[in-house]
């Protein structure tokens, strides 16, 4: 089953999602197509399955929320960065990423995974007005990041030192998700 991940991570990563097939994965990770459908079903669930490995929502949410909401856009900037910037998080992200601007199985990824899974757990300790949307905009902020910096990779902002981004952007994210 690891070794249909990892094909399904590299081949969602360089192809994208609709480029990709289930037979190149089973070519890729040397099992036969009935395997993976036998785990994972559709290419739906395992493009999701292997997104969700990249981000451990569950693991993460702790991280994040830390000691309460003091700090917590700084927490926010540096976990993201930290999984953008990690090689082996970063090629399913950007596949997602990519992938979710024009097919909707992918856009569907994104949103069960990074705002509902996610982000409706941090907005549930948040004590704010509107916390689900606050957590939404802190969200947009960073997913424009991402396109910018890793996947357009514009200048200065895909050079940047990743302390520069934390410095600016998380008193940005703090006001977000705590100021009434």
């Amino acid at each position: 089953m690891e070794r249909i991940r990892l094909a399904a991570r590299s081949e969602f990563a360089a192809r994208g999602y609709d480029k990709t097939s289930l037979r190149g994965i089973a070519k890729t990770a040397g099992v036969d197509p009935a395997l993976i459908h036998h785990y994972f079903g559709s290419k739906d669930e395992l493009f999701a399955d292997t997104i969700e490995l990249s981000l451990e929502p569950a693991v993460l949410v702790p991280q994040i929320l830390g000691t309460g909401p003091d700090g917590i856009g700084e927490r926010l900037v540096r976990y993201f960065l930290g999984i953008w910037e990690n090689p082996v998080t970063r090629a399913p992200l950007l596949a997602v990423i990519r992938s979710a601007l024009t097919h909707e199985a992918a856009a569907r990824v994104l949103r069960d995974l990074v705002l509902r899974r996610l982000l409706e757990r941090v907005a549930a300790d948040l004590d704010v007005p509107d916390p689900t949307f606050r957590a939404e905009l802190a969200a947009s902020h960073m997913v424009g990041i991402a396109v910018l910096r890793y996947v357009v990779q514009v200048e200065p902002l895909a050079s940047a030192d990743p302390e520069k981004i934390v410095e600016l952007v998380a008193p940005t994210l703090q006001r977000y998700l705590t100021e009434g």
